[in-house]
């Protein structure tokens, strides 16, 4: 498992070198040159030094005067402010080009995330709680730019600069610079298990922090239900838990952060007493100098030495904190890829939906907006194309289905809706009415059986022209921020003013929306809570009017309309229905009494069908529900 685990995290590290290279393919070795120029200069002032003292003490030796001296040792002071000036430059390009980089390459990637969920079939939205969604937007995605602008080109100055530093030492002397070597391995070891337990708590502390998120937003948009219900105190402790696991990943990441940095600083001194104690007792002793420079050892090169070894240290000592940094990037990467490798909805349909006019008989596809439906049918066989008018004819044969494989929902389900009819489907709570519908739209895949739409397996229509096809007032109203004419438009973008004012006439929302402070062009909130919520409903019966399909779905679409505003609404309902095929999921049983058939459900089984007059004369179980002798269970 522990294999795997590194496996994955390997390949999210070449996934995500990819994408900046996806991204900016020019501007990234750009700022790789820039990181290697920064780390390089940063890491040979010790060599002046080492000119300057052996120039100094040449001068002592030899007896030579400041004036005879100082032309050398400007020269090189000269050399480094122009390596420093260079730097400065150097700095300078890389802040700018990296603000380029990370902010573009975050705001491509929260496209492509966004574009990606878009993609997404419902069952991942049923499956995910909306804070966790939330949390790859905010929490994964500001860790990665802490990583990619802060932590990686950081390490990459620190791996660059102690490897340079390390050259340049053993280029000096090998004798001290073994010393170096033997307590880097050591700090190495300390930062591995420590480091390590760290970095395990870090990866967990990203993925409660998406918990804790996710019960925060499901707390705030419940709050009026924990208010009603007194159950403020069972919330907090929900959130307690939750914020307790985050507590412990957290303390326990940080406690071995933090006590990483001491340790590493007291054997970096302890390594500087060692160089110290070793350079002394070679030049005390005299013994022969081993290095590249072939120069003797003295003072000249045991100063520049501790100070290098004071700069080696601390390049180790950075390398830890930007480690768990990276580690949190990466942990964040992994969320955020592990959503957009989730395979998009499938469609494998190839029948699409087009306003047509017809002449003679003869259906013509057109790209104005007109009453005319038809179903576009290439054929792939001689490359031909049909068309069809959308009538409307919905039909399940045997139809079986299970959310989960182990736990089947619907048995045997066996309808039919002819154009123009109105079908309910009442029963009890859970007995599968809304998962009919569901199947209808697609939004979930049947196991077994068959459903036909106007005679065309739906597997064979494109799931957006399917969906186009259907209007849908759903029992939650959602409404999104913007104008009433917006909101009434998402029905159909391209309708016209005068189309929405129709469509909300005919839905009976005209009357309250021209009291509104600024009518149509008065903003709403996200939920809609400056209306009522009978108006909200109102809404979105107006937006299911101006998509003017041919087939309705209705889920209990006047549930929190008044008895008066639902006569009103009804007579809007009606005109609306005329025509087309309907389907109604209905709890208060008057509002079905007209319809052409009623379905009783019972544990995903159909047990009853017929008009209103024929269950009431049958007197089974729709008779109880209607005279209220049999409870919803």
């Amino acid at each position: 498992m522990s294999r795997q685990k590194k496996s994955v995290r390997k390949g999210t590290i070449v996934r995500l070198l990819k994408m900046l290279m996806g991204y900016f393919p020019k501007l990234l070795p750009a700022i790789i040159l820039l990181i290697i120029v920064n780390a390089v200069i940063s890491s040979i002032p010790s060599v002046f030094q080492q000119k300057v003292i052996a120039l100094i003490q040449e001068a002592w030796e030899k007896q030579r005067t400041w004036e005879e001296t100082r032309p050398a040792i400007m020269r090189n002071v000269a050399v480094l402010a122009a390596l420093y000036l260079c730097s400065l430059a150097a700095g300078f390009a890389f802040n700018q080009l990296m603000a380029v980089l990370t902010q573009g390459t975050l705001a491509k990637l929260r496209d492509e995330m966004f574009c990606h969920m878009e993609t997404l079939p419902i069952r991942f939205f049923d499956t995910h709680k909306r804070g966790d969604i939330m949390s790859y937007y905010t929490n994964d995605v500001d860790a990665m730019r802490q990583m990619i602008s802060q932590s990686f080109p950081q390490l990459l100055v620190s791996l660059i600069s102690v490897t340079t530093i390390l050259c340049i030492m053993m280029y000096y002397s090998c004798w001290m610079g073994m010393v170096i070597i033997l307590g880097s391995f050591l700090s190495i070891h300390i930062t591995r298990v420590v480091g390590g337990k760290s970095a395990r708590y870090f990866m967990a502390q990203q993925k409660y922090v998406a918990g804790v998120e996710g019960v925060v937003e499901e707390m705030i948009n419940g709050g009026k239900v924990i208010k009603v219900f007194n159950h403020e105190e069972e919330a907090e402790r929900i959130f307690d838990q939750a914020n307790e696991e985050l507590y412990e990943a957290a303390y326990n990441a940080n406690r071995y952060s933090n006590t990483l940095m001491p340790i590493l600083n007291n054997v970096s001194y302890i390594i500087y007493v060692l160089v110290a104690v070793t350079g002394g007792l070679l030049i005390e002793f005299n013994v022969r100098n081993v290095s590249f420079s072939g120069l003797p050892i003295s003072i000249a090169v045991v100063v520049p030495f501790l100070g290098m070894s004071r700069q080696f240290a601390g390049m180790i000592q950075q390398i830890s904190p930007q480690i768990n940094s990276i580690v949190m990037g990466i942990a964040g990467a992994e969320r955020i890829f592990a959503m957009l490798d989730e395979a998009p909805e499938a469609d494998d349909g190839y029948v699409t939906l087009v306003h047509a006019t017809e002449k003679n008989g003869v259906l013509t596809e057109t790209d104005e907006h007109t009453e005319l439906y038809a179903w576009k049918h290439p054929h792939q066989a001689d490359g031909t194309i049909t068309y069809t008018k959308v009538r409307g004819d919905i039909r399940f044969f045997d139809v079986d289905f299970a959310y989960q494989p182990d736990k089947m929902i619907l048995h045997n389900i066996t309808l039919y809706g002819k154009p123009g009819q109105k079908i309910a489907f009442v029963g009890a709570t859970g007995a599968g009415k809304t998962t009919i519908t569901n199947l209808i739209n697609r939004f979930y895949d049947i196991e077994d059986g068959k459903i036909r739409y106007d005679d065309i397996n739906i597997n064979k229509i494109k799931k957006g022209a399917l969906r186009r096809s259907l209007g849908i007032i759903l029992q939650e109203t959602v409404l999104f921020t913007g104008t009433v004419m917006e909101n009434i438009r998402y029905g159909r973008l391209e309708a016209t003013d005068e189309e929405c004012i129709a469509a909300a006439k005919l839905a009976g929302a005209h009357s309250f929306i021209k009291h509104l402070p600024q009518g149509y062009d008065t903003m709403l909130d996200g939920d809609g809570s400056n209306l009522s919520q009978g108006q909200c409903q109102l809404l979105a019966i107006a937006r299911a009017a101006v998509a003017d399909p041919p087939v309705m779905i209705m889920d209990e679409a006047t549930s929190s309309i008044d008895t008066r505003t639902e006569q009103i609404v009804q007579r809007g309902m009606d005109a609306l229905m005329a025509g087309r095929t309907v389907f109604v999921i209905a709890h208060r049983l008057s509002t079905v009494k007209n319809s052409n058939v009623i379905l009783v459900l019972d544990h995903g089984r159909i047990i009853e069908r017929g008009t209103h007059e024929e269950l009431i004369a049958k007197k089974g179980q729709y008779y109880q529900l209607y005279t209220g002798a049999f409870e919803l269970e």
